[in-house]
């Protein structure tokens, strides 16, 4: 499966978790269920993957810690919050461009339409 492939299924199955519980829950709840959806969908699911950064060729442990990525190509970072903002987007980006990876999706179930909380963020062109 490629990248878009794999983000289809997120976002249907992230629309499909804000619909069964509803926004306000914390992040954690919406991050195990939405991994156990992605799983039944037949996906490799990690969580809280952590990334090191490499700095001037050394690499730290300490870089960040991915609360999802999906079949070792996209990144989730699951928010729940009233109003994503463009401090959330960047660090997406900056998540993927530390993991070299090309695709990556903010998902805010905070807000009371889910279509309202995804953006699709893009690291350089997907083929």
């Amino acid at each position: 499966m490629n990248e878009n492939e794999i983000g289809k299924i997120i976002v249907d199955r992230a629309i499909h978790v804000h619909k069964e519980l509803g926004p306000g829950l914390l992040e954690s709840v919406y991050e195990v269920v939405l991994a156990h959806e992605l799983a039944k969908q037949g996906l490799k699911v990690e969580r809280q993957v952590p990334i090191p950064i490499e700095y001037e060729g050394i690499k730290f442990k300490e870089g960040f810690r991915a609360d999802i990525i999906v079949g070792d190509k996209v990144i989730s970072e699951i928010k729940s919050v009233e109003r994503a903002t463009r401090a959330h987007k960047k660090q997406v980006l900056t998540h993927l461009r530390l993991s070299k990876m090309k695709l990556g999706y903010l998902l805010n179930f905070g807000e009371g339409l889910m279509k309202d909380g995804i953006s699709r963020i893009i690291n350089g062109i997907i083929e």
